[in-house]
């Protein structure tokens, strides 16, 4: 009579430790994320088609004191509860660049609270991207899942970093982007099991999302022709220049968090200024407020002058300062795309009034600026490479990507301008100061 080798105890336990039980605890993290990802972008439709009603549609005067009252006590909130839950604040990928070095803890019963805060932070109109809460939301669920099913101490952070992968892939409908995203920036050691369950996750929180918004591109736009060879200069100088200008934005950036400090305005009121801003904003530069997916479609058809789109670079990038620095939940990936977009269109436009371009090119010039500027301040240059290419559903555009990222990444490098996660980072464990040895921490000084 045949005699099994090990108890069912045993069976179970072996099974429970065993490589598949973790890819299949990844794609378990992978689906929850995805349903709740969707669900907030949905809600998140909901609001941007309710604003476009409030500022698109004439009201008197009493009505724009009411939504001024309205916006106050969202704000309050807001404030009330970054004070109460610190680590909802902002992104959340510094937060989770902690909690997996250890220096931060990840509590993932503040994650109703994320999703609640971004939501009517970005709803409202601050200028703040969705991808951050999706980020920290995929980490609260990878914690949470370890709450149930405990494991060892490096496989807790492959399941951590999968369910960040998953909330950017179910964010923009880019699951290998979600991958690079969390091995540039998340995990620092790479291990082909790791890399299994982040796309275990990240697949599975696209499918899922792809099931309520389609598997479409998130970027809607029509098909162009690949710059040619005699463009090249032009690439580099749109490389050079996102380089130059992504290391202002994080420069003033990190002035923007510190002068909310020095003002020693309380963290309570902080949400309330940006908000109360966004009214006038929203009247006179409706397209200034929210994450900014419209303005980016917008760009490949609607034609702007030169003036008109260096207001709007220069208006994006303040308001998208003034919201991420006063504290509430929101990202930054989806501004930095707007801001690279606009000026890729400005340079783009530039050449084209000069005839060193044919008409329609610009928009080429449009997607290689939003991988240049993500690459400069994030310093993930493969990341914004495989994000665009996925986002814009154009694979013919990888030679230039490839060039225009490496201009920007090696301008940022001249300048010693470091990756804006990492100094917020330090920031945060430095009790709200920038590192005094980093350049950004001797300016401020």
């Amino acid at each position: 009579m045949y005699k099994f080798r090990y108890t069912l105890p045993e069976l179970m336990q072996r099974s429970y430790r065993s490589r598949l039980a973790l890819i299949l605890e990844s794609i378990l993290i992978g689906f929850m994320v995805g349903l709740i990802i969707a669900f907030f972008r949905y809600l998140l439709n909901q609001t941007d088609t309710l604003r476009q009603g409030i500022y698109h549609v004439p009201h008197s005067r009493m009505y724009w004191i009411f939504w001024s009252g309205m916006l106050v006590l969202i704000g309050l909130f807001l404030g009330w509860a970054a004070k109460v839950w610190p680590l909802i604040k902002g992104s959340g990928i510094p937060q989770i660049k902690g909690a997996l070095t250890g220096n931060l803890p990840l509590n993932y019963q503040e994650l109703p609270v994320k999703v609640l805060t971004g939501l009517l932070g970005l709803g409202a109109g601050l200028s703040l991207g969705r991808e951050g809460p999706s980020v920290q939301v995929g980490a609260y669920v990878g914690k949470g899942v370890l709450s149930i099913f405990p494991k060892q101490e490096q496989e807790q952070h492959w399941l951590i970093a999968s369910g960040s992968a998953a909330g950017v892939a179910a964010a923009f409908n880019a699951p290998l982007a979600g991958v690079l995203f969390v091995l540039e920036e998340l995990q620092a050691s790479f291990s082909p099991l790791f890399l299994a369950c982040a796309m275990a996750a990240s697949m599975t929180a696209d499918a899922v999302a792809g099931l309520f918004f389609g598997l479409g591109p998130v970027f809607n736009f029509r098909y162009i022709a690949v710059l040619s060879l005699k463009d090249i200069p032009w690439i580099i100088i749109l490389g050079v220049s996102c380089g130059l200008l992504g290391d202002l934005f994080k420069r003033l950036l990190y002035w923007t968090l510190s002068g909310y400090d020095r003002c020693r305005i309380p963290q309570i009121l902080r949400p309330v200024i940006p908000l109360l801003v966004s009214i006038p904003l929203g009247l006179l530069w409706f397209d200034v407020l929210g994450g900014g997916h419209d303005l980016i479609e917008s760009l490949g058809h609607e034609e702007r002058t030169l003036g008109t789109l260096a207001l709007l670079l220069a208006g994006k990038m303040l308001f998208t300062l003034l919201s991420y620095g006063s504290g509430t939940a929101g990202g930054i990936f989806l501004p930095l795309l707007v801001c690279g977009a606009l000026t890729g269109d400005l340079l783009g436009l530039c050449l084209w009034q000069f005839g060193y371009i044919a008409e329609g090119q610009n928009l080429n010039f449009i997607i290689l600026g939003m991988a240049a500027f993500f690459t400069s301040v994030v310093k993930a240059p493969i990341t914004g490479i495989v994000l665009i290419l996925e986002m814009s559903a154009n694979f013919n555009h990888l030679g230039n990507l490839v060039l225009v990222c490496f201009c920007a990444l090696i301008t940022s490098e001249l300048i010693a301008s470091r990756p804006v996660y990492t100094v917020l980072l330090e920031r945060m464990l430095g009790g709200g100061r920038l590192p005094p040895e980093s350049p950004e921490g001797a300016q401020a000084a």
